[in-house]
């Protein structure tokens, strides 16, 4: 098995496929679901839903574009997958953290008994910033 694609790796074929937009797109596309990956890491409070959604929409279809196009480009196809697969993990993560009482959880408190909700460190920074913007008006 290996012999065979190491003949095929020194082939002119290997050679037009690694110099073609086939390879080289692809390749430039994983940074998306590298970042995406990356992102799991990070707090939930600074998830946007319309972008993740918006990228989830995007590599779905191009996962589409990569399975019907000739010859089929596996490369793009399993960057896509893998970017789909991330935002929609990320979607699920935002909608916990937002609608379904992550972020309540998360700062310990209870909702039910009419707790005040405080303010994560993203939307401090956020007032933090606009009050310095007021007063540079």
């Amino acid at each position: 098995m290996s012999s065979t694609f190491f003949t095929w790796l020194r082939s002119p074929a290997a050679r037009e496929y690694f110099f073609s937009t086939h390879f080289w797109g692809p390749v430039a596309n994983w940074g998306l679901p590298l970042a995406a990956l990356a992102d799991l890491k990070k707090d939930e409070e600074v998830i946007s839903g319309t972008m993740t959604t918006a990228l989830a929409c995007y590599s779905m279809v191009f996962m589409r574009f990569a399975w019907r196009v000739q010859p089929r480009n596996y490369l793009l196809f399993a960057c896509h997958l893998t970017n789909a697969t991330a935002q929609s993990i990320q979607e699920v993560r935002f909608v916990n953290y937002w609608h379904r009482g992550g972020r309540e959880a998360k700062m310990g408190h209870d909702v039910e008994a009419g707790e005040n909700l405080g303010e994560g460190k993203t939307t401090q920074a956020i007032k933090a910033a606009r009050e310095e913007t007021k007063k540079l008006d």
